[in-house]
């Protein structure tokens, strides 16, 4: 088993795609906000540091999340193979996540990229409802995903909230952001030659077929 990087724009469904990931292979699936979450419960220096800097809004510095994506890789669970979420997120980090798998005798793996158009994506967003009580997610820009009842959850009855930053202005920072920086990752791995590009238009399990080929060709 290689190591997986998933690059995608927002709304493409890469956590859910990790998730699926994970779940076959039973390989970790490293998220560095899980992480830096984990680490401001502690009280130690490290841990008081994070967790004044995430509650005050700001990002903890890179040296530390470097340091903290090192010893996550080192441990057992990682041998056979990981799903790394949230990191890198611009090119210098990616560099850098580079220098880390080389000093821990790893190699990049496969980096798939989720290719989806933006008037798609814009869709999804601008058009997701939350239903408050079971948290069941539909789309009332998708047919297929609408409820039978406007704003009435299928599932249970309750109602359907849409998030106050699924709109199109947040959605436009958002993508741009995206473009900005992860553009470049895009780039530097395909320089490497193990970018890989996955059509991420269909349902859920065709887009899984998709890079379980990808990952089943290459393990």
């Amino acid at each position: 088993m290689k190591n997986i990087m998933l690059v995608a724009p927002p709304a493409a469904g890469k956590g859910t795609q990790a998730e699926l990931i994970t779940e076959k292979y039973h390989i970790p699936h490293i998220s560095t906000g899980d992480i830096l979450r984990d680490i401001s419960k502690e009280d130690t220096e490290m841990g008081i540091y994070v967790r004044e800097t995430l509650s005050s809004g700001n990002l903890v510095k890179d040296e530390i999340t470097y340091e903290l994506v090192k010893q996550r890789l080192e441990k057992d669970d990682c041998k056979n193979g990981f799903i790394i979420d949230g990191f890198p997120r611009n090119l210098e980090q990616a560099i850098h996540y580079d220098e880390i798998l080389k000093s821990l005798g790893f190699e990049v793996g496969n980096v798939i990229s989720i290719d989806i158009d933006r008037d798609v994506l814009e869709k999804r967003i601008v058009g997701r409802r939350i239903c408050e009580d079971c948290g069941a997610i539909y789309n009332v820009n998708v047919l297929e995903n609408t409820p039978k009842q406007e704003s009435v959850c299928d599932e249970c009855g309750g109602r359907l909230y849409q998030r106050s930053d699924d709109n199109i202005e947040a959605f436009n920072t958002r993508y741009q952001t995206y473009l900005d920086k992860t553009e470049p990752i895009i780039k530097h791995y395909e320089k490497q030659g193990v970018l890989k590009h996955v059509d991420g238009i269909g349902t859920i399990e065709e887009v899984f077929q998709r890079i379980d080929k990808i990952i089943g060709d290459e393990s």
